[in-house]
């Protein structure tokens, strides 16, 4: 049954309150394709949406209405001749105009086709993703939801001046001023396999935002770094931000058991010192077992259970996506997070089975279920002793912790709900209203259709 958006408690958090969950999604993200054979496939947000359908969540969650996101609100943390340059890039500019191509290639690392290449529709993409991730950040402003979600959001890597690890715009830097334009002090979590370096570097300096990272950290070969080489345990920031950037490096290969000794303590620690008014938390889904990049074994669940954590904090929390690279997972993953927000992970059990909705021969390499079986490499199954010097390290950081000042504010800065603009449509779109693959679904197979709870 729908609940308009005021969902149910969660079974897993301590407290019992409802949550207020909004929830963006823009159907034209699975038209976005980076290349043919690209590891960044964007199509993996509609297929997480698809299962969120199919589960019967979207009459949980109130669905934002948004725009995307203006090249003004775009320049407010990226370069003007960056920006200028997204404008103009399309894939026959960056073939025909020699200029150009070297402009974007040797100052903006946009080229080729590995990392981040000029592909079609790649402006209107960076101002979609952004602008959820904006519409988001002004919904819990705004106070009339509790958790907003963006999937399509979460481009940790990127800089001002510069596109790298697939990310061109960086939401998260957007949205997080967007919320410190309201909140004294934000905590950033970002639990991707790889460093938040964009969002790191962005806030090096202030004492108004926390940034907190749990990613793998080493060598993967004798003369490489596992991608963006950054996130060393003692990058603790710098100036009136020093011990404000907290990192805690990983080994290749870490499992829930040994993930959580570390996270709750930490983020427990993290928030007690700090005492954040609003939360952000990147839900990079590279750090998942059988991931095609990432190199770590956490479970969906495992995973699943950082949003639960942070949930249970009843702080305004924004959830945005990020990495994540067999979008099978991926999906499986941000659709039981979607449960987490709104209460309903207890209806998806581990034996749950993924029903009939258009995608679900995507998942026939996970039996079919949602919580598909993890690794079973044992190279960093059990706790180390590496384990408990990294957790005293961090919680020793983490006690010269001045907690920031509060700021009064005269005046917050106008998005779109300062304008008047309805932040939600009156009621959720059907899944339907998507996903065309559904209607066709549901006209072939009417027998399955109806064992389908879409919202209508």
């Amino acid at each position: 049954m729908a609940t308009g958006g005021n969902s149910l408690p969660s079974p897993s958090c301590a407290d019992d309150k409802k949550r207020r969950v909004c929830y963006y999604y823009d159907p034209g993200i699975a038209h976005i394709k980076f290349s043919d054979d690209h590891v960044m496939v964007p199509a993996r947000v509609a297929m997480a949406h698809s299962l969120v359908g199919v589960y019967g969540m979207l009459g949980d969650m109130r669905r934002l209405r948004t725009r995307p996101a203006t090249e003004a609100e775009i320049r407010r943390f990226h370069s003007p001749e960056y920006v200028d340059l997204l404008c103009d890039l399309t894939p026959e500019s960056y073939a025909n105009d020699a200029a150009l191509r070297q402009k974007a290639e040797d100052h903006h690392g946009i080229g080729g086709e590995d990392d981040c290449p000029a592909f079609d529709r790649l402006w209107k993409y960076c101002r979609g993703y952004a602008g959820g991730s904006l519409a988001a950040a002004r919904a819990l402003v705004d106070g009339a939801s509790d958790i907003a979600i963006n999937w399509s959001g979460g481009m940790h890597h990127a800089s001002a001046c510069k596109a790298t690890g697939f990310c061109y715009v960086n939401d998260i830097v957007l949205a997080i001023n967007e919320l410190l334009g309201t909140f004294s002090r934000v905590i950033y979590v970002d639990i991707d396999a790889h460093h938040g370096d964009g969002v790191q570097n962005a806030f090096l300096d202030s004492n108004r935002v926390m940034t907190l990272s749990f990613h793998r950290y080493g060598k993967i070969t004798p003369h490489k770094d596992f991608f963006p080489g950054s996130g060393a345990i003692n990058e603790i920031g710098d100036g009136a931000g020093k011990h404000y950037s907290v990192n805690v490096p990983l080994d290749a290969g870490v499992r829930d058991d040994v993930y959580h000794t570390l996270f709750e303590p930490i983020v427990g620690k993290a928030m007690e010192v700090f005492q954040p008014e609003a939360i952000v938390l990147q839900c990079g889904a590279d750090s998942l077992s059988g991931d095609r990049l990432g190199g770590m074994e956490l479970s969906v669940r495992g995973h699943a259970e950082c949003v639960s954590f942070l949930r249970g904090f009843n702080l305004p929390l924004l959830l945005l996506g990020g990495g994540g690279y067999t979008i099978n997972h991926v999906a499986s993953t941000w659709c039981y997070e979607t449960a987490v927000a709104v209460g309903k992970e207890g209806e998806l059990p581990d034996d749950i089975e993924i029903p009939s909705h258009g995608y679900e021969l995507m998942y026939k390499n996970q039996g079919n279920k949602l919580h598909y079986q993890t690794s079973t490499a044992t190279a960093a199954r059990k706790r180390s002793s590496s384990t408990e010097v990294t957790k005293g390290k961090v919680l020793e950081h983490l006690s010269q912790v001045e907690r920031a000042p509060s700021v009064q504010f005269q005046e917050r800065r106008g998005g779109d709900n300062a304008a008047g603009v309805e932040l939600y449509y009156e009621r959720p779109p059907s899944l339907e209203d998507d996903e065309p693959a559904q209607r066709l679904h549901r006209l072939c197979f009417p027998a399955v259709a109806k064992r389908i709870r879409l919202n209508a």
